[in-house]
């Protein structure tokens, strides 16, 4: 795309644990830390995004979001918002119970 940045993946790393994005079935029998809050959490991964800068020999975290911070980029969400009954996730589980891998819808 033409883009003069890099991008890093946090794949066979302890970063996502880290920044509490990714839990283990151990940690999601009990409450787990994500968005800067503790409760139950429906998945074993969740939405975040971080960004960094290394200044010299030094990496700087500068930025997290969580959650709803990150619906900007999500276009669709942005269309749904406007649609009479937004999103309409008031029946569902949790916010994000429509999400599905491509692999996980039903026929």
């Amino acid at each position: 795309m033409g883009w003069k940045f890099k991008w890093v993946s946090s794949y066979g790393s302890d970063f996502n644990h880290d920044f509490h994005v990714s839990f283990t079935k151990d940690e999601m029998a009990g409450e787990v830390e994500y968005n800067y809050a503790k409760g139950k959490f429906p998945s074993e991964e969740a939405p975040g995004l971080s960004a960094f800068i290394k200044e010299g020999g030094a990496v700087f975290h500068t930025y997290s979001a969580y959650a709803r911070g990150l619906d900007i980029l999500l276009g669709a969400y942005n269309f749904l918002d406007m649609a009479p009954k937004g999103r309409d996730e008031d029946a569902l589980p949790w916010s994000m119970a429509w999400v599905r891998r491509h692999d996980e819808y039903g026929k």
